[in-house]
């Protein structure tokens, strides 16, 4: 079983950038397929970005595509999420998740065993 903790949000203005992290223990991150979801006040929980067991895949929600990129960190046991031009309508927390089912990347959330407690991101206009 893994535990997943994520860092890096905050407050941020429009159009400035953030890393978030997510440091994993228990098991290495390499034995996951790992996302990212996010979600804001009043709505449901959206799929962000995701990346392959092998690292070798990666998969972004449309409207985060070009601004954020997803990584893994095998030495540091981490996953990452660079992402750029931040605008409001990013704010939201921001969680990372594990998945044991798959070995490529997926978008449901379902598929994923394993949540970290989320990092607050708040970008202001």
């Amino acid at each position: 079983q893994v535990q997943l903790v994520e860092s890096g949000g905050g407050l941020v203005q429009a159009g400035g950038s953030l890393r978030l992290s997510c440091a994993a223990s228990g098991r290495t991150v390499s034995s996951y397929a790992m996302a990212w979801f996010r979600q804001a006040p009043g709505k449901e929980r959206e799929f962000v970005a995701a990346i392959s067991r092998s690292g070798g895949s990666t998969y972004y929600l449309d409207s985060v595509k070009g601004r954020c990129g997803m990584s893994r960190d095998n030495a540091k046991n981490t996953v990452n999420l660079q992402m750029n031009s931040l605008a409001p309508e990013d704010t939201a927390v921001y969680y990372c998740a594990a998945s044991s089912k798959i070995t490529t990347w997926s978008s449901w959330a379902s598929l994923y065993d394993y949540w970290g407690q989320g990092t607050q991101v708040t970008v202001s206009s």
